[in-house]
């Protein structure tokens, strides 16, 4: 029996674990849930998880059940008494301490947290090195193209690997003009084909920075460097990554989107079980068709790349630069195009070499997004 911890219980990638571990009582047992809100959402998932403590970030939320309350917080319920796995679903930053005492303490991480690794990459893997044993059992990704590149890898060695390719939908503009990108609409960033997602994250996909993030995420989790990291537009979404040997061999992983496959995979491994997943046959596929990612197109994707390239603290800028330029377009403070021209401006401002300890983080982000928030202003009229 596996105990996990869900940070992030009511999102979209918590809501769809706790139906995962509905399907496998006899697998999973729910021993700690953490919600960003206080609602009804939280209440039904604990009055289902009857043996969950719990922890909201509203702390007046405490007292609808003041006996199961984690004190400590995130830390404390990834590290709590019966959790062997901790589900990261959170935004934002707010899980990496969370993330690091889990992995300290020995408990595995199955994470869906970008920017735990953006952020933190170098402090994550050095805990994971530390540990020792197989990397990706202890810190198991979540990302449908990480799951899919690690489902590839098993039986295989590293060294062997010439290339990884993730795939990208492309988003709701990948039929775009360059040239027409600054007059995009939050409606039309927001009208992804393929995924139902948050409103950050998929205008992210618009943009394509959130594929450059996993470009980042892949260099942490695999050890390969950059040059060996590549993204392809597959606007089907059936293909969720692959990856090329050394004798030019090919492995992908392909199935319908739907991330409670990813999710499963993570907190089964390394068994494969029945899963509540929606089922298809490749007859159904009709054809799957693959794309250069063109760079002119996805000015965002390119300007993160060639940051994170050069390393430093700049996952950190990238980060928070990406949020608060993502914030400012859906509420008309800024153009479409200028996600791209923020971010890259926060990173000749703020970049260095030196990887930052977890308070210099804490600092950085927190400097770029006041001045960030500052030099955008008000909402246009």
């Amino acid at each position: 029996m596996t105990g996990i911890a869900v940070l992030g219980s009511t999102g979209s990638i918590g809501t769809q674990t706790l139906e995962v571990a509905a399907a496998h009582l006899d697998r999973i047992r729910v021993v700690g849930l953490a919600s960003g809100h206080d609602g009804a959402l939280i209440g039904d998932q604990l009055a289902a998880w009857p043996d969950a403590r719990w922890w909201c970030a509203d702390e007046r939320a405490r007292q609808r059940s003041p006996g199961r309350w984690a004190d400590g917080g995130l830390e404390a319920l990834a590290t709590a008494d019966g959790v062997d796995l901790v589900v990261v679903a959170t935004t934002g930053m707010a899980a990496l301490s969370a993330v690091l005492a889990a992995l300290r303490s020995g408990r595995r991480v199955a994470l869906a947290n970008k920017e735990t690794l953006i952020t933190g990459g170098h402090l994550v893997m050095r805990v994971v090195d530390d540990a020792g044993g197989d990397a990706l059992d202890r810190l198991r990704p979540i990302d449908s193209e990480h799951s899919a590149i690690w489902q590839c890898l098993v039986g295989e060695r590293i060294e062997d690997v010439e290339r990884l390719v993730l795939t990208a939908s492309g988003g709701p503009l990948r039929d775009r003009a360059p040239e027409s990108l600054d007059a995009v609409t939050p409606a039309e960033a927001l009208a992804h084909p393929t995924w139902l997602m948050g409103p950050k994250i998929t205008v992210d996909s618009a943009t394509l920075v959130n594929k450059a993030f996993e470009v980042i995420e892949a260099k942490w989790l695999y050890r390969l460097p950059y040059p060996k990291i590549d993204a392809v537009i597959h606007p089907q979404s059936v293909v969720h990554s692959l990856v090329e040997f050394v004798d030019g061999s090919f492995k992908a992983q392909l199935g319908l989107p739907d991330m409670r496959l990813p999710i499963q995979y993570a907190l089964t491994y390394p068994d494969r079980l029945p899963s509540p997943t929606r089922r298809s046959h490749p007859s159904d596929w009709t054809s799957l068709d693959f794309a250069p990612l063109d760079a002119a197109a996805y000015p965002a994707f390119r300007v993160v790349r060639e940051a994170a390239e050069a390393g430093g603290n700049r996952g950190v800028v990238l980060n928070a630069a990406d949020e608060i330029a993502v914030a400012a377009f859906l509420e008309g403070r800024i153009a479409f195009g200028a996600i791209a021209t923020t971010i890259d401006e926060a990173v000749a401002r703020w970049g260095a070499d030196e990887e930052p300890d977890l308070e210099a983080i804490d600092s950085l982000d927190r400097e770029v997004r006041a001045q960030l928030r500052a030099d955008i202003g008000p909402a246009r009229a």
